[in-house]
């Protein structure tokens, strides 16, 4: 909880204290994204290392999730039509909060109907609750038995392409609220 109060002591308000004008709330400082150590979508080591160079939307969800995981990611892949070429440069990293359903296979299965380009990330029960601890998400099983559900923090995370965290965008913001901070980025 006390890493949540300091993180969103430092996000500003879009503007505020930094000469970018970001749709989401602003680091300020930016900070360096904590690495992920996990198993990608696509079967292989998944860490933030290797996408220096580009912009990462990194978010957390679930396959199984109904409401937000869809919309959020439909969003997403709706802002990396919309930047056309540019979306090249922009990858977005979607980590599971249900390690339990969320094999890499799955979340490719899942990804790929948005985006074919997002990756997934899981992992162990445990390497995924110290990535959450790292990135201050919470994730809490909601139910018993196979049609559980899982309560999550829902927003994404902006890291500019020197790995740094720039901005954190709240659930509810439109592809093109994405797509002006991505340029920002991108620039």
């Amino acid at each position: 909880m006390l890493f949540l109060l300091g993180l969103f002591a430092m996000l500003t308000p879009a503007g505020a204290a930094d000469s970018v004008a970001f749709k989401a709330g602003a680091f300020d400082p930016p900070r360096q994204a904590p690495e992920l150590a996990l198993k990608s979508s696509n079967g292989d080591a998944l860490n933030l290392s290797p996408f220096r160079g580009k912009v990462i939307v990194l978010g957390f969800g679930f396959t199984a999730c109904t409401d937000v995981c869809p919309v959020t990611l439909s969003v997403l892949a709706h802002a990396r039509k919309k930047l056309g070429a540019q979306a090249a440069d922009v990858q977005v990293v979607y980590v599971t909060v249900d390690p339990a359903r969320d094999t890499p296979e799955q979340l490719k299965k899942y990804l790929t109907a948005f985006d074919p380009t997002f990756i997934g990330g899981t992992g162990s029960a445990e390497r995924l609750a110290a990535v959450r601890k790292e990135y201050g998400i919470a994730a809490q099983k909601k139910g018993n038995g196979s049609s559980y559900s899982v309560a999550h923090s829902s927003y994404t995370y902006l890291i500019d392409k020197q790995g740094r965290i720039r901005a954190m965008m709240p659930f509810g913001h439109t592809a093109d609220d994405y797509v002006h901070d991505l340029k920002l980025l991108l620039q």
